[in-house]
């Protein structure tokens, strides 16, 4: 069975921005490009991957969330270093984190790596539609994010794995630990809504409290809002938690329609372009380029040769197949 490994990629950069404190020769901050490398051989070590394909937020994030709902995400505080270097202003910090973002795409480019990043595109639609695409049909996928959101997309050939959790997500571990189907994940988010998109929930609602009240939940069935609400209007109980749900019947649905990654938010434009990424995939792994790169920004010392073994065997069945 191939594999494909379908990484969430400034959740990846994030992490490693945010923990690796690497300075350049030049004293600036480089952890978060030094760290995604890092991040990026271990996985690819770990998971021995057939492709990768590494997915960005689009710039301006999600027009379609951002329409539908206009305080979608807002109150994010901005992502700042957990330590202080005197050296930069907040404004430099801000340019040197767009840089090291920048470097780290330039790097995927001269490796044999599947790459996308649309305008006003979130990575979760594109993920969501990379994991569905027929291309990979038969294939392992491994969908590499911390974001809960990625559990209504597990299913017999796809996996989520949740590197600071470090645990890995299949459909059976997901009903066994939540009590909820990843075909119902979607609507279970929905009512025990999102703090750190700005998405409210029903008041008290977790997930402990869907699992024991909804444990129909757990079935491979799906469940449309209207099916809910009717159990909710029937169940022999008095508990507020039900009698919440029914009055906040839109509030439920507006989530769901945010929080659904079933049919991604994505164009006919943006599926074509998708797809083009992956039926075009390039080969080319320029390792003299990368080396160049690696001494210009200090990196020339890090320890890459798994990531270089792996990138090669990857790099020649891409070639056998493409000469088949």
């Amino acid at each position: 069975m191939k594999r494909v490994l379908i990484v969430d990629a400034l959740n990846a950069y994030l992490r490693a921005y945010i923990v690796d404190p690497s300075l350049s020769v030049h004293g600036q901050p480089i952890g978060g490009l030094r760290g995604f490398i890092k991040i990026l051989q271990k996985l690819i070590r770990d998971m021995r991957p057939n492709q990768v394909v590494v997915v960005w937020d689009g710039p301006n994030g999600s027009r379609k969330r951002k329409t539908m709902n206009k305080g979608y995400k807002a109150g994010r505080k901005p992502i700042r270093l957990n330590r202080a270097y005197h050296n930069l202003t907040e404004d430099e910090e801000l340019k040197n984190k767009i840089w090291q973002q920048s470097r780290i795409i330039t790097y995927l480019n001269n490796m044999p790596i599947i790459q996308t990043m649309i305008e006003e595109v979130e990575a979760d639609d594109i993920i969501a539609y990379v994991s569905q695409m027929s291309y990979y049909k038969g294939w392992q996928k491994i969908i590499v994010s911390n974001d809960k959101d990625f559990m209504q997309l597990c299913d017999d050939e796809t996996v989520l794995w949740r590197p600071t959790q470090s645990e890995m997500l299949n459909k059976n571990r997901i009903v066994e630990q939540f009590g909820i189907h990843p075909t119902n994940m979607a609507m279970a988010r929905a009512i025990i809504g999102d703090a750190s998109d700005n998405l409210p929930g029903i008041k008290g609602a977790g997930f402990a409290t869907v699992k024991k009240r909804l444990d129909f939940f757990a079935e491979e069935k799906y469940y449309n809002i209207d099916e809910v609400i009717e159990y909710c209007e029937n169940v022999p109980s008095t508990l507020s938690f039900f009698k919440k749900i029914i009055a906040q019947k839109d509030l439920v649905e507006e989530n769901y329609k945010m929080m659904q990654l079933y049919s991604p938010f994505l164009s006919i434009q943006a599926k074509d372009t998708v797809r083009y990424a992956v039926e075009n995939f390039e080969c080319d792994f320029n390792k003299t380029e990368l080396i160049r790169m690696m001494k210009d920004d200090g990196l020339h010392q890090l320890n890459w040769d798994d990531l270089k073994a792996h990138l090669n065997k990857i790099s020649r069945e891409c070639v056998d197949n493409d000469t088949q």
